[in-house]
């Protein structure tokens, strides 16, 4: 049980100083602990800041779909720095994730948070790893989700590929020009300083040519755009990079969207709605 959230820069520091001596594998063992916060209140300047970078409307007394993962993050980084961890953060990509709303959340309330790692498993590209975020109110479980991600390493390739769904391009719906500084502003609002996501400089240190959107700020924008039910799941997968300053293409039909650039796919999801 924690009595506070943890502070990011240093775990982040941590788990960079740790990941040269991990060595992936996904039949490695991972920590079994459960990070537990309770009585969780919602900063409501931090969450206004959210809402404005992300395209949500503010000041409704809802948290975006997509918040809570901001509120479990720091858990989740809690667990990924440590050194029973066995993949290595830097390098760490987040490829997909599944989040289920069983009911509207008020912005005021207060809830319980618990984040632990689910398991690993082979990739044709490496080891993935599933992290789960719940949040609670008393013994209900209100908005959960699962997390992948990928830390690419030698294999022999033997795993199965995901099959994707398949159907036709979607109709665009509008064209977003974005900002150079969106990964920045979306760092202050969520905490996630990820140096990719800051600066061209930081950027290239790991291999990009500018500063990459965060794959989480592209999903709540079309989610944003997009409109979700009060009991619904949705579905992401990242599947390329979005450079900054950058154009892209917010397309969408029915429960399906997209985010793309050119004939590029960056997002791809569905929002559905629980019946």
């Amino acid at each position: 049980m924690l009595g506070r959230v943890p502070s990011l820069i240093p775990l982040l520091v941590v788990g960079a100083l740790r990941s040269p001596f991990k060595r992936p594998s996904a039949n490695g063992e991972f920590p079994r602990t459960r990070l537990v916060l309770p009585r969780l209140r919602v900063d409501l300047a931090r969450l206004a800041a959210y809402e404005r970078v992300c395209g949500f409307p503010t000041g409704e007394d809802a948290l975006p779909v997509t918040y809570p993962h901001v509120l479990g993050f720091p858990l989740a980084m809690s667990l990924m720095s440590r050194r029973d961890f066995p993949l290595p953060l830097l390098g760490l990509v987040h490829t997909s994730i599944e989040i289920t709303r069983y009911r509207e959340l008020p912005a005021t309330g207060e809830y319980e948070l618990t984040v632990y790692v689910d398991g690993l498993a082979p990739h044709r590209r490496g080891t993935e790893v599933s992290v789960v975020t719940e949040l609670r109110v008393g013994d209900d479980v209100v908005w959960e989700s699962v997390s992948t991600y990928l830390a690419r390493h030698r294999t022999e390739g033997t795993a199965a590929e995901p099959e994707r769904e398949k159907h036709g391009p979607l109709p665009g719906v509008a064209e977003w020009r974005l900002a150079g500084d969106i990964g920045r502003r979306y760092a202050a609002a969520s905490g996630d300083r990820n140096p990719i996501h800051l600066y061209p400089l930081t950027a290239r240190l790991f291999g990009f040519p500018r500063a990459i959107a965060h794959g989480m700020w592209t999903v709540a924008r079309c989610l944003a755009a997009h409109g979700t039910p009060q009991a619904v799941l949705v579905r992401a997968e990242f599947r390329a990079p979005v450079l900054l300053p950058g154009t892209v293409t917010y397309a969408a039909d029915g429960e399906r969207f997209e985010l793309c650039g050119g004939d590029r796919v960056h997002v791809s999801g569905g929002v559905y709605a629980l019946a």
